[in-house]
């Protein structure tokens, strides 16, 4: 997985458990969006996504915002999953708004 940290933020890191909130907009590398919260977000527990996204958050502290690159076997590997096709790379633009 490759990550970029546009803004760290401040204050603590989750952890690979803690319930978050994140705004996102996830695309292919083509640049097809195939998923996007509002910009309030969306709250989920990091133990509850994909490994790409239990890792990725983690390098952000409340407030931060950056990029996610992450390889298709720390997404959804090579099964198609709700339009995503099997073996995809997925992008995600990040916005840690807050550990819940």
């Amino acid at each position: 997985m490759y990550y970029v940290i546009n803004e760290p933020g401040t204050g603590v890191q989750p952890t690979a458990t803690s319930n978050v909130t994140v705004a996102y907009k996830g695309y292919f590398i083509n640049g097809t969006v195939f998923d996007q919260s509002s910009a309030s977000g969306i709250s989920f527990g990091l133990n509850q996504v994909i490994k790409g996204w239990t890792e990725g958050i983690a390098y952000f502290k409340t407030g931060g915002s950056g990029i996610l690159l992450i390889p298709a076997h720390l997404g959804y590997g090579n099964y198609d999953y709700s339009g995503i096709p099997g073996g995809s790379v997925l992008i995600f633009d990040v916005k840690l708004i807050s550990i819940n």
